[in-house]
């Protein structure tokens, strides 16, 4: 089973959803916003990924963090700790394909490489 975490406007949540239905991939979707996500499933996305990755640094909630909170990340954890308070921080979209994190983002090349049908 394909999971696609993330929220139902961004543009790659969007896209990545997009081709999947053209791919007749069967997916289900977790929205951040609504139904949260754990401090396990980011470190298990940050294992696979890296936090620095999993960590939208290019994003509009990133860039309306204050300074401070900006600078207090240094770790994994401290990374995981602002992508909990603030969903919309964490790179999106997430695919999980049999409980295991495969893709980040939407890159349209890497989907047919990482998922199974």
């Amino acid at each position: 089973m394909i999971k696609v975490y993330g929220i139902p406007n961004c543009n790659s949540v969007k896209k990545a959803i997009t081709w999947l239905k053209d791919h007749n991939l069967e997916y289900e979707f977790h929205d951040f916003k609504k139904e949260g996500v754990n401090a396990d499933q980011l470190k298990s996305w940050s294992a696979v990924f890296g936090w620095e990755q999993v960590l939208n640094k290019k994003g509009t909630t990133w860039r309306k963090l204050d300074p401070v909170q900006q600078q207090a990340v240094k770790d994994e954890n401290t990374a995981i700790e602002v992508m909990l308070a603030n969903t919309s921080a964490i790179k999106r979209p997430v695919i999980v394909q049999d409980e295991q994190p495969v893709l980040l983002g939407y890159n349209e090349d890497l989907y047919p490489q990482k998922l199974k049908s």
